[in-house]
């Protein structure tokens, strides 16, 4: 990986652990005689560092990387240094930062790296920006080239609008949020704090509601959509993913909530705090998701039901009634040579008749099990 940050803007390994550990992780540097002020401008894998860069070793397999890693420090845990130490007597190159959670450590560095690379970006309102003269841009936002900001609209304070975005009227947007390219929110959606929108996200469109109208054969009457969406603080929604308004009440993404790309998200739908679902899942509307749920790739909730706190769904299952007991829960068939497939389809096809015919067989068998009355013939 390149380094991101100029030596002069890079800071010393002591000053960027004690940044990153402001969510309580804390890291101490280990070896007879820790070099503290190595200056890290980057970060990066273990093969590809260099002397500039801080890694990470989260997988123990990867072990035998370490002897030749080139990187500035190495975080790991200490039973990983220990081992190290066994095989190789000698003090390493790179300077031995000890973590319980590495991985955790690593992307907390990388966040901070990215938020400086976002800090040194220009800000401003673009001249081809169009801003409604009533919309209320707190200092430090950015908006990008040929974005428009519509009526009644609010931008907090160091949130960046990407270049092409529309925010509708009305709109709530909070502090340092960041709006990539070609982000679309319709009027009256409500976002938190930190909030990251990728390309082609569309917030609060129109929900798939229809009334059956008998006047016209086949006809449908458009139900007015006139709730709107509610996102939570440090929620990420990915590329082209489309989360729609209520019907009446808001469709509601709760604190933490992650969304990969291509994901469609229903009318009325509620999202449970720090709940993750990965691409092309596919949720119908008025559907309630606790908190912590893990939804596998391109998994399908049918409309109207209700998950549990903490379950996790495979990846390509389909979701048809509530679930209301935490876990693991798995729907997929296998993937078979199709000619099987299709005599195993054919077998499932069946399944019903053969349970009928097992059940009969069943009882049959239990009838000629039962021992024989004993008939005794008066003697009188």
């Amino acid at each position: 990986m390149p380094v991101l940050l100029a030596p002069q803007r890079a800071p010393a390994l002591s000053k960027l652990l004690q940044d990153a550990d402001s969510v309580g992780l804390g890291c101490a540097l280990a070896g007879s005689s820790p070099d503290a002020s190595r200056l890290i401008g980057g970060i990066g894998s273990l093969n590809t560092s260099g002397p500039a860069e801080i890694s990470f070793l989260s997988n123990p397999r990867l072990q035998g990387q370490l002897a030749d890693s080139q990187a500035a420090a190495v975080i790991l845990r200490a039973e990983d240094w220990e081992t190290y130490q066994q095989q190789h007597p000698q003090a390493p190159a790179w300077v031995p930062v000890l973590c319980t959670q590495p991985y955790l450590m690593y992307a907390l560095l990388a966040q901070w790296f990215d938020q400086h690379r976002i800090a040194g970006l220009p800000r401003g309102i673009h001249p081809s920006a169009v801003v409604s003269p009533d919309a209320i841009l707190e200092d430090g936002v950015h908006v990008g080239p040929l974005a428009v900001i519509e009526s009644g609209t609010r931008i907090q304070t160091g949130t960046r609008i990407g270049a092409g975005c529309t925010i509708g009227p009305d709109c709530q947007i909070g502090p340092d949020c960041y709006f990539h390219a070609h982000v679309t929110l319709y009027h009256g959606v409500k976002v938190g704090a930190r909030a990251i929108l990728h390309s082609g996200a569309v917030l609060g469109a129109d929900g798939f509601g229809f009334a059956p109208d008998p006047r016209t054969p086949g006809a449908w009457a458009k139900i007015a959509q006139l709730g709107g969406v509610s996102i939570g603080d440090d929620v990420e929604i990915g590329a082209n993913t489309t989360v729609d308004r209520g019907a009446v009440e808001d469709t509601v993404l709760g604190n933490g909530v992650k969304l990969d790309n291509q994901i469609m998200i229903g009318h009325n739908c509620r999202i449970g705090d720090h709940t993750a679902m990965a691409a092309c899942v596919g949720v119908a509307g008025s559907t309630t998701m606790g908190q912590r749920c893990v939804i596998g790739g391109a998994a399908m909730f049918g409309g109207h039901l209700t998950l549990a706190d903490d379950v996790h769904i495979s990846g390509g299952t389909a979701v048809t009634s509530d679930i209301l007991t935490p876990g693991r829960y798995t729907g997929v068939f296998p993937v078979a040579e199709h000619h099987t497939w299709q005599h195993n389809a054919a077998v499932i096809g069946q399944l019903a008749q053969l349970r009928k015919r097992i059940r009969v067989a069943e009882k049959q068998a239990a009838r000629l099990s039962e021992p024989p009355m004993n008939n005794k013939q008066d003697t009188q």
